[in-house]
């Protein structure tokens, strides 16, 4: 496991080709040897790191949409969302973790190889798929049209750009940190961002009530 963080940390920072096995195992305080003989070699490290990001986000994403798809109703929907939303502001913003997975990821987007269609199969598209499906109980939108894919993007993305974007975010805002604090901040703008996109599309319908 040590070694899989290393490698979350340094080719996320570094880059893949950036870093070498003597600093991983540094990092890692292992026996350089023991890259070639748990992994098969740097390649199957970062396949590693990868499989690692998947279980991890796996886990955040049950918990955040749990049976939301077998519940029923546009309003227990809506509610699910509002939770779901809440729950990856949790884990986006405040997790030491998510930081170090957020770069490697952006890393893997902007240079795709074999890890990025590990985390894509595992991750990206079978959790946006099952926010389509609750998009669609909430709003009566078909999951797969391009909006409602589009729209939760829009919503997946808002909340990935305070990370990202977490230095500019805390000069403009006077914030020394982003914590539990500032977190539950940026979960009520982005809460209002959602409920006016539901009033949008639910007009007879009143707004989220937090």
């Amino acid at each position: 496991m040590a070694l899989v963080q290393a490698a979350l940390k340094l080719f996320g920072s570094q880059g893949f080709d950036g870093t070498s096995t003597r600093q991983l195992a540094a990092e890692a305080q292992a026996n350089i040897g023991s890259i070639a003989y748990h992994f098969g070699g740097k390649e199957g490290l970062r396949a590693a790191a990868a499989d690692y990001i998947v279980e991890t986000i796996q886990t955040v994403a049950g918990q955040a949409l749990g049976d939301a798809l077998k519940s029923g109703g546009a309003e227990a929907a809506q509610a699910q969302l509002f939770a779901a939303l809440e729950r990856m502001i949790g884990f986006v913003l405040v997790s030491p973790q998510a930081g170090e997975i957020v770069q490697f990821v952006l890393r893997e987007l902007s240079h795709p190889t074999a890890a990025l269609d590990r985390i894509y199969e595992g991750v990206f598209e079978p959790t946006h798929r099952q926010l389509c499906q609750l998009w669609e109980q909430a709003t009566g939108e078909p999951a797969e049209s391009e909006a409602t894919r589009l729209t939760v993007f829009t919503l997946i993305g808002q909340v990935i750009y305070f990370r990202i974007g977490r230095e500019a975010v805390m000069r403009r805002m006077g914030w020394r940190d982003i914590g539990a604090a500032q977190a539950a901040e940026v979960l009520a703008a982005t809460s209002g961002n959602l409920a006016a996109i539901l009033a949008a599309r639910l007009p007879s319908k009143k707004g989220h009530e937090s």
